[in-house]
């Protein structure tokens, strides 16, 4: 939509600009009329929902209407002598209009219009979101001696009055906790509470109950471009390793175990409707490594689900060949792994997917879903929400259907939660989708 419009805008300043060079004439009262047609068409497309109000409409509103009201003020003033025709002028001021237009505009094109996937259950879902402070951690990504904050936003059955089955989420590498929330309203309108996790400074932003803002931390930021870019050797990135997922694994053992205590004296609606005998853990990428390292410490964890990550937990580094190799540790957490083309073309290439590999006899009990076509950011929404954006961060399009993706991937992962934590359906994903 953004596009489109940007394009129309554009059309209309070269015609109206070529039309004037022609005629060697400003024209500047029809320009002034169009203007406030503009503004009072852009107005009505957004009462009607053709433009569904966002941040992504501000700048073009703001445009717009400061366009309209100096068209109407010169209308009003409704000089008689028009300024003298100069073409130089005509085309400057059409050149500095394009850059307006485009400027305005952009955060409806990189943010574009979509429509959301599909919700199938029968509860309505509800958010709410808290910030938790760890009084047994300090914050080590600051200088400020201040204890360690948590903040997650729940999903969960607006409409129900029963108890539900917990499930925690933690993002990606550099994500935030709103990365699949098509998978979190799916989740909640079939009984599930589900609650996101954004882990501040290993996140890209986040934002406390207090209005603190916490960004991506530069120097963890650089060591995971750094990993990317095949700079540390084996020992080192072992090391960092280890370092990401405690910092995750204590966020999420945290606020699980919050999320618990609260349970059982604290009369939030939300925490009532938590089964606190049934949990899950499930994330993306770094996430994905943190809910399978979770499967393995806790005893509570009764399903996981990993999407597109390595077995962290399971990895041990072998100084004598400089490798990694899988651990020798059965798993008995029931998992399911979905992958993109991504990671699946690593399985049996990277040995930080060592543990991953499909024919690790301590997995043998895991379910295991390739999607084709896909990149690491489809499995989010984030290809959805900003295609620009997805495919510059993932290095290209995906060769899937997005809408496709999401919703497949969010019925499995649903289907699978309901099979375990419900003893609901019979899950049988297929290999490939």
């Amino acid at each position: 939509m953004g596009t489109l419009l940007l394009l129309i805008m554009l059309a209309f300043e070269i015609a109206f600009s070529i039309y004037c060079i022609a005629t060697k004439q400003n024209h500047k009262k029809m320009k002034n009329w169009i203007r406030i047609a503009i503004f009072l068409a852009f107005v009505l497309l957004t009462l009607s929902s053709v433009f569904l109000w966002s941040f992504r409409w501000v700048l073009a509103a703001i445009l717009f209407f400061i366009l309209a009201v100096k068209g109407t003020v010169s209308l009003i003033r409704n000089r008689t002598n028009s300024p003298k025709y100069k073409t130089s002028k005509i085309v400057w001021k059409s050149m500095i209009m394009i850059l307006a237009f485009s400027f305005a505009l952009a955060p409806a094109i990189v943010f574009p219009q979509h429509k959301s996937p599909k919700v199938t259950g029968n509860y309505d879902v509800a958010t709410a979101a808290y910030t938790y402070i760890d009084k047994n951690r300090i914050e080590e990504f600051t200088d400020k001696r201040k204890n360690r904050f948590v903040d997650v936003e729940f999903w969960y059955p607006k409409t129900g009055d029963g108890t539900y089955p917990l499930l925690v989420f933690s993002h990606g590498g550099t994500g935030i906790k709103s990365s699949n929330t098509s998978t979190y309203a799916e989740l909640a309108s079939h009984g599930y509470v589900v609650v996101s996790i954004d882990h501040p400074y290993h996140s890209f932003y986040t934002r406390s109950d207090d209005g603190t803002v916490a960004t991506i931390n530069s120097d963890y930021n650089r060591e995971i471009n750094n990993m990317n870019n095949g700079v540390y050797s084996n020992e080192e990135l072992y090391g960092l390793i280890q370092k990401w997922m405690k910092l995750r694994t204590d966020d999420m053992n945290f606020v699980i175990d919050t999320i618990l205590e609260k349970a059982k004296s604290d009369n939030n609606p939300i925490y009532q409707h938590i089964d606190t005998e049934k949990m899950g853990v499930f994330g993306h990428s770094m996430g994905g490594a943190a809910s399978v390292w979770l499967g393995r410490e806790r005893d509570d964890i009764d399903a996981v689900v990993n999407i597109d990550a390595p077995f962290f937990s399971e990895l041990a580094y072998k100084k004598e060949r400089d490798d990694f190799a899988a651990s020798s540790k059965a798993y008995k957490t029931p998992l399911f792994n979905i992958y993109s083309d991504d990671v699946w073309r690593q399985l049996e290439s990277n040995s930080l997917y060592a543990a991953n590999k499909l024919d690790n006899k301590h997995f043998k009990e895991a379910y295991t879903t390739h999607f084709q076509g896909a990149k690491h950011l489809s499995l989010t929404d984030l290809p959805l929400f900003s295609p620009i954006l997805a495919n510059y961060l993932q290095g290209g399009k995906a060769g899937i259907d997005p809408y496709y993706c999401i919703e497949t991937e969010n019925k499995l992962i649903l289907d699978f939660f309901d099979n375990e934590l419900k003893g609901i359906g019979h899950f049988s994903p297929e290999r490939t989708y």
